[in-house]
């Protein structure tokens, strides 16, 4: 008798469920959310929904959210996509522009779920090494045919930013969808969203789980050409926003921006403080340009796991491309800051 794993896609079998540690900890600083807590006006509008806004759907594709974010980006809501969180975006994006056995490029190492997002699309992940000025490599790229070329900047896990050269390099080349992922760019203070406005095979997606403190939340958004959103959206499908996400998100686009650009400071000083630290201790971070940094430790995993029973949880990684074991950081208040490097310092003795 056919079992239920034989009848699953074979893809699928080589995936595994994605994993966090449920332990919580005093310190959490592993994820990249904004340490600093969610914006004050988002957090009121949110004790005034309505009845209706439990018991009935939300906006198909999240109309008022879509106004608000087209103000924020300075282009029209017919060029802006909504999703459940930037995940969202992207794998509906990866689906609408490759046919099964197309092919996805990008650089590594980077976004962690870009690979499996491919699989689970019949879509083969080809890979090209980051230059070793923590650059893309356009050429490389663009060279692999692929239907769609995925691009993190600032990336993920390495905080590195692309230069504008290169990205401009890879659109001009680029055969297929370039997807341009700037989750971390209010950090970086630097965008190629005007890329995405003059030319129609550029995607650019964006998040309001950083900087804006709305992880919980799940919204994300891509801004493209009019006819590239609406084919994320075929691929995305209806009420992927809750009315709760996308009245929160709207309170804070239009009333929260400033207290946004507060934490957006106290990040990026507080990231430049870490990597000071850290050098201190002997430790070589990279050039960061989100809101964490990235550190090559020798058994990382070890690292982090004593880390943790000290009570802070940090992001472990092995056998990175180009950097090998290594710690993200996620950058926060001084006090969570001091919290960590104390559990980093006493971990790294007792390695």
């Amino acid at each position: 008798m056919t079992t239920s794993l034989e009848l699953a896609r074979a893809a699928y079998r080589e995936v595994s469920l994605y994993t966090v540690e449920s332990d919580p900890c005093a310190v959490d600083v592993s994820d990249n959310t904004n340490l600093w807590g969610s914006p004050p006006a988002a957090r009121r509008a949110l004790t005034e929904v309505t009845d209706d806004g439990f018991a009935r759907y939300p906006s198909a594709y999240a109309s008022k959210l879509k106004d608000a974010l087209a103000r924020y980006a300075g282009v029209g809501a017919s060029c802006i996509a909504t999703g459940c969180g930037s995940d969202d975006i992207l794998d509906s994006a990866i689906r609408a522009f490759a046919e099964p056995g197309d092919r996805i490029a990008f650089c590594v190492p980077t976004f962690a779920m870009i690979p499996i997002f491919a699989r689970l699309n019949g879509v083969e992940p080809v890979t090209v090494p980051m230059t070793g000025a923590w650059d893309i490599d356009p050429d490389a790229l663009a060279g692999t045919g692929a239907r769609v070329i995925y691009v993190c900047s600032p990336n993920n896990p390495t905080g590195t930013m692309a230069s504008r050269d290169a990205i401009e390099r890879l659109v001009a080349r680029a055969s297929g969808i370039v997807i341009l992922d700037e989750a971390y760019a209010e950090f970086a203070r630097s965008s190629c969203l005007d890329l995405a406005m003059v030319n129609d095979r550029v995607l650019v997606v964006r998040t309001l789980s950083k900087a804006f403190g709305l992880a919980g939340l799940r919204v994300g958004y891509a801004v493209g050409a009019p006819a590239l959103v609406a084919e994320v959206e075929k691929s995305r499908g209806p009420y992927k926003v809750s009315v709760m996400a996308e009245r929160a998100a709207v309170v804070a686009l239009e009333h929260d921006q400033g207290w946004i650009a507060d934490r957006v400071v106290d990040a990026c000083e507080s990231r430049e403080r870490l990597a000071e630290r850290l050098r201190a201790l002997g430790l070589t971070p990279l050039p960061s340009r989100a809101n964490f940094v990235l550190v090559p430790v020798v058994n990382a995993p070890g690292v982090a796991s004593d880390m943790r029973a000290r009570g802070v949880a940090v992001r472990a990684f092995q056998g990175l491309a180009l950097v090998g074991d290594a710690l993200r950081i996620t950058a926060g208040p001084a006090p969570m800051m001091d919290q960590a490097l104390v559990a980093l310092e006493e971990a790294l003795r007792c390695a």
